[in-house]
């Protein structure tokens, strides 16, 4: 078996960074692999998508994001999965956008993107879809 050296946990104000993106693989800092991850200030953990009965159709809903709001985050990013199949139901934006957070919606690939650097120097929260 090959060591590899554990990734270090990020600052508690600050929001790890995702390292490695593949079809059905996300790495953050501080986390284990997974293959849906929700990612915020000081960490992160699985995405489960039954926790609020997220589904492609109609998408990420409202409740999925209220826990970065108690977070005190300034941007969230919501990704679609590697082929934008993952909807975000209207009702998740306006609560973003009524707390006057910066809200970014894009395929997996372009989210990582914009969720790392919205992390260099932010208080961002994310959720990361890693198929379809």
């Amino acid at each position: 078996m090959l060591w590899t050296p554990p990734t270090p946990t990020p600052p508690a104000d600050r929001s790890p960074r995702v390292t490695h993106l593949s079809w059905g693989r996300i790495e953050a800092e501080g986390l284990a692999p997974g293959k849906d991850v929700r990612l915020h200030p000081g960490g992160g953990r699985p995405w489960d998508w039954s926790e609020h009965g997220t589904r492609h159709d109609p998408g990420i809903q409202p409740q999925e994001v209220s826990e970065f709001l108690d977070l005190g985050v300034t941007a969230v990013v919501l990704s679609q999965g590697m082929e934008s199949r993952l909807g975000v139901v209207p009702q998740t934006l306006e609560v973003l956008r009524a707390a006057g957070v910066e809200v970014h919606v894009a395929r997996t690939p372009e989210a990582v993107e914009i969720y790392n650097r919205l992390a260099l120097d932010g208080r961002v929260g994310g959720l990361f879809h890693s198929t379809c």
